[in-house]
């Protein structure tokens, strides 16, 4: 017996939902999974995010809320204590080592050039009132930027000059600020001076600390028999020390 038009309508009706039942379930499949995916990669990029945002900082390189931390390598690191606690916007200056594979080092240990680490200061200053870049244009104008190993009188690892960078913004800006300075220079010898990743920093013995203040003649008898500031202005002219 023939089926009827209504039996073949349902049959074909019947058939075509099968179908497009079918198909919603797999494009419904589809694009769960394709929210799924979207949304774990969204979830590890969150977590990066603050894994990064959390990562904690050197030990001693930690600036107080609304200040910032620079850390240069100078050579003799009272020099460079009195050549930047006069800038405007700097906080306080502390000399320490950084740069070194030993815990805790001494002054003794650093100067037998074994530990690795450089006499260096810890700058804490207020952004507000002065800029990281303007600190390090001013760091190059203080120091010998074509020795090795070396700066004035005081040779050795420890006395080499660096820039370490306790951010990836402050690494930019000291790369940004040597490479023009590669092309200003006003003297023909390479630019030497490392430019670093910040590792932990140390404060150095009490006895160092504003040792130019605390020493005055025998501070500044050191540095003119160092030849600092001859080199300096022999280097930089007017721009020496500013």
């Amino acid at each position: 017996m023939k089926p009827t038009s209504a039996a073949v309508l349902r049959s074909h009706s019947s058939d075509y939902l099968h179908a497009h039942s079918s198909a919603l379930r797999d494009l419904r499949r589809t694009t769960l999974r394709a929210l799924g995916a979207l949304l774990i990669f969204g979830a590890a990029v969150l977590a990066g995010g603050r894994a990064n945002a959390q990562a904690p900082l050197p030990s001693g390189v930690a600036a107080p809320v609304g200040q910032a931390v620079a850390i240069f390598a100078g050579g003799c690191f009272w020099c460079v204590e009195s050549d930047f606690d006069p800038v405007p916007g700097v906080i306080s200056t502390t000399s320490g080592y950084t740069g070194g594979k030993t815990a805790n080092p001494t002054y003794e240990t650093v100067s037998s050039d074994t530990t690795g680490h450089a006499e260096a200061v810890k700058i804490v200053f207020d952004p507000a009132k002065v800029s990281y870049r303007q600190l390090v244009d001013r760091f190059w104008h203080t120091i010998d930027p074509t020795t090795e190993d070396r700066q004035f009188c005081d040779r050795g690892t420890s006395y080499r000059s660096a820039i370490f960078a306790v951010n990836a913004e402050q690494l930019a800006q000291a790369q940004a600020s040597k490479a023009a300075l590669d092309k200003t220079k006003p003297f023909k010898e390479p630019v030497v001076t490392q430019i670093l990743p910040a590792s932990a920093f140390y404060p150095a013995e009490d006895y160092h600390q504003d040792y130019y203040k605390k020493n005055a003649l025998r501070y500044k008898f050191y540095r003119n028999s160092c030849g600092r500031d001859a080199r300096l202005s022999s280097l930089w002219g007017d721009l020496a020390g500013k």
